[in-house]
């Protein structure tokens, strides 16, 4: 049995409630796994989402902050709810399908405008979750698993609109690719997305300051879609649907789809 997923830093939920409907009606996503959702969990919006099929959600939320959610129109059971760091927020939760694969949705911090922990304590905590990460993957190495979420780093040349321009700001830094890295290597897991479209600049995220973000295409690649070795080869058909940056008050970002034939 096949089942399409989609990752989505949707900038709360309650509000951008409307466009997430949309997308559930018109892509129709078996498993929808939102980011940055502003929520406390009881404050989701699941009634809605259940109308339409989506009936299923594992989740953690604190109320305007972070918080990440995976609503399901298959049954998902939560497995794991890890606080990376001890930032005391809402940035992970992992789900079990009835066919034994587990999804991590992940927040990873921003990090702040400036890429020097010793000036900015944000950059400090999101390369220390980072390495949380790591070292959790290679204490028990997932198996059957997909990692999906907005990561906050664009790790490939082509995954930014300048490669060059961008090499000092945050989410592009290498020493946030270097951190990135590192956790990809500790889970063996395989950039799904980039396995699919192997080649050229591919964005998931462009700036609100931008006055006309389509025609300026200033993206990054923030929104990932991996797997563990073992079923990495089952994915395909991986898109971003950048339309979705221009839907009526947007997210920032684009969902990032992927099918799994599992």
């Amino acid at each position: 049995m096949g089942f399409t997923l989609a990752t989505w830093n949707i900038n709360s939920v309650r509000l951008r409630a409307p466009i997430v409907q949309k997308l559930l009606q018109e892509e129709a996503p078996d498993v929808l796994c939102l980011q940055e959702t502003k929520s406390p969990v009881d404050k989701i919006p699941l009634e809605e989402f259940a109308a339409i099929g989506y009936g299923h959600m594992v989740a953690r939320g604190q109320k305007g902050y972070n918080g990440v959610a995976i609503l399901s129109r298959l049954p998902i059971k939560e497995v794991a709810s890890e606080d990376f760091a001890s930032l005391g927020h809402a940035r992970h939760i992992a789900g079990q399908l009835e066919n034994g694969v587990t999804i991590h949705n992940f927040y990873v911090p921003a990090g702040g405008d400036v890429p020097d922990r010793e000036k900015n304590e944000k950059f400090g905590q999101k390369l220390d979750y980072l390495a949380e990460m790591r070292d959790w993957f290679l204490k028990e190495q997932p198996e059957k698993s997909i990692l999906v979420g907005d990561l906050n780093i664009a790790p490939r040349e082509d995954d930014v609109w300048d490669h060059k321009k961008l090499l000092k700001v945050v989410s592009h830094t290498p020493i946030e690719v270097e951190k990135l890295a590192e956790v990809q290597e500790s889970g063996a897991w395989v950039d799904v997305t980039r396995n699919d479209i192997s080649d050229g600049q591919l964005y998931s995220w462009w700036s609100y300051r931008a006055k006309d973000w389509d025609a300026a295409d200033k993206g990054r690649r923030l929104d990932h879609v991996w797997a563990t070795k073992d079923i990495a080869a089952a994915g395909h058909s991986s898109r971003v649907l950048r339309d979705a940056r221009g839907w009526e008050k947007p997210s920032d970002h684009a969902p990032v789809f992927a099918t799994f034939d599992l």
